[in-house]
């Protein structure tokens, strides 16, 4: 096989034996890069530079042997919504076009600390709004088992990335299902940890209650050590939770004798792709023959999931998106006649349409004489989506369910109707809310040769038992073997 579509701990493996340097990863990965990218359009932008810079360093650190962790000398990509030092950072907007940051995100700093090598920023959905990266600013990133169809979105360039063999593994962000819907259109792994186990600090707002930063990744102990990496306490993020974080790699037992399994039948309905029940049935059967029972249960509430979430998370956005005004920084309209008329120009020229959509609507929500109505009744509906889980988790375990309830959806299919794309995330949107961890692996492919996802969710915090379901299902499967031909 070769070494771009190796993971995380084969590479380490091999660096560590001196089979290969990190300034030769880093090479090969560029050059893969340069190949496929102009295919898959998965980068922003590219940082061949400072990528052998710190490849340099990782040698320095793998032949002194001192500071190594799994990572170091490992080349990774990161989604262009988390700041980065003297890197242009635009979260795929226009109105961030040149916006260079003067520091790291913190999940930027403890990758680099930890010696990871960051390749370049990659595409996405505009300020996270989407589910297929058709909505950037610049260009549509191209799905790399179908370059026909879209890699979903909002983390849809990391996920591209990932599967076509662009970095070792990358990072994401998680709203509604932005790590996760990817994750299963790509075939790759996806973890939206528990809200407030990764900080946020450094990572550009979209919807604060609901944002979370996670790993991208091609197998799920790829998963556990970019996970322990990532995690932790940040003074600088005040929903960060001080908490104790467990070495995820040793919650990779292979064992699940016992473990009680969820199956809610909110999320087996109409509409739901019959390749897509199949795989997922058939994971179920396999986590069933290791060992772990299967329980019924009912998440009643989950029909609300996305009227809740689109009120909650467009209202958060249009207080965040507030800053982007032509002032501080960002991009600033020319010929203005005010200060009123270059707010207005400003916004215009350098919002696209879906963050336009998602500006108003939070707007109206929040705005006198609707906010009890809408924001307020929405967080209220909220709690009691919150509760559904609190009570399934009294009878199970984990909860598995299907991640997407399509395959990747062809470039172009579901653009002109908003409502028909936000469905593509109706299986994940709860997650959110309930702010739960969640993961998605491969589960199979449809005839067409398109990769599934069969997502596990889990008790807040315990983002062990998720990684030790999903790890024991890989372990049984091979489907995360498969790598998309380019």
């Amino acid at each position: 096989m070769e070494l771009y579509n190796l993971t995380i701990h084969q590479l380490n493996e091999k660096l560590v034996k001196r089979e290969i340097t990190s300034s030769e990863l880093t090479e090969i990965f560029l050059k893969r890069i340069e190949g496929v990218d102009g295919k898959i359009k998965a980068y922003l932008t590219i940082t061949p530079e400072d990528a052998l810079m710190q490849a340099r360093d990782a040698d320095k650190r793998l032949v002194s042997a001192r500071d190594i962790t799994l990572l170091t000398g490992i080349p990774i990509s990161v989604k262009d919504i988390f700041c980065t030092k003297g890197i242009r950072t635009t979260c795929a907007s226009k109105i961030l076009n040149n916006f260079i940051p003067p520091y790291d995100a913190a999940v930027i700093k403890k990758l680099k600390d930890a010696g990871a090598i960051i390749l370049g920023k990659n595409n996405m959905d505009e300020f996270a709004m989407g589910s297929s990266t058709e909505n950037s600013a610049f260009f549509v990133t191209r799905n790399p088992w179908d370059t026909e169809r879209v890699p979903g979105g909002s983390s849809g360039g990391s996920a591209a990335s990932v599967a076509a063999g662009e970095c070792a593994a990358s990072i994401g962000t998680d709203t509604g299902g932005s790590i996760r819907q990817p994750a299963s259109c790509c075939g790759i792994v996806g973890l939206k940890p528990t809200y407030g186990r990764v900080s946020r600090y450094g990572m550009i707002a979209f919807a604060s209650s609901l944002d979370q930063a996670g790993p991208m990744t091609k197998d799920v102990m790829d998963c556990a050590i970019m996970l322990n990496i990532m995690a932790g306490y940040d003074p600088m993020d005040s929903t960060s939770i001080d908490t104790p974080v467990p070495d995820y790699t040793k919650a990779l037992t292979g064992n699940i004798k016992g473990l009680r399994i969820g199956i809610p039948k909110e999320y087996f309905v109409e509409g739901l792709d019959d390749n897509v029940e199949k795989a997922v049935m058939g994971a179920v059967e396999v986590l069933k023959k290791q060992g772990a029972s299967i329980v019924d249960i009912s998440l009643p509430h989950t029909d609300y999931a996305i009227a809740v979430y689109y009120l909650v998370a467009t209202a958060e956005a249009s207080s965040n998106l507030a800053r982007y005004d032509g002032v501080k920084y960002g991009c600033r309209a020319k010929d203005s006649k005010n200060l009123m008329d270059m707010y207005c120009k400003t916004r215009d020229e350098g919002f696209g349409a879906e963050v336009k959509r998602r500006i108003m609507l939070g707007t109206y929500s929040l705005s006198a004489g609707y906010y009890d109505a809408y924001y307020k009744k929405a967080s209220q509906v909220r709690t009691l989506i919150k509760r559904d889980f609190e009570e399934a988790f009294k009878i199970c375990d984990v909860i598995v369910t299907p991640t997407s309830p399509t395959p990747a959806f062809k470039i172009g299919e579901k653009t002109a109707d908003p409502l028909t794309m936000y469905l593509s995330d109706i299986f994940t949107i709860s997650c959110n809310l309930a702010g739960i961890p969640g993961i998605s692996i491969p589960c199979g492919f449809t005839n067409d040769n398109l990769p599934i996802g069969l997502q596990i969710l889990g008790r807040p915090l315990d983002e062990e038992t998720v990684l030790r379901t999903a790890y024991a299902y890989e372990q049984a499967a091979d489907w995360h073997k498969k790598r998309a031909r380019l």
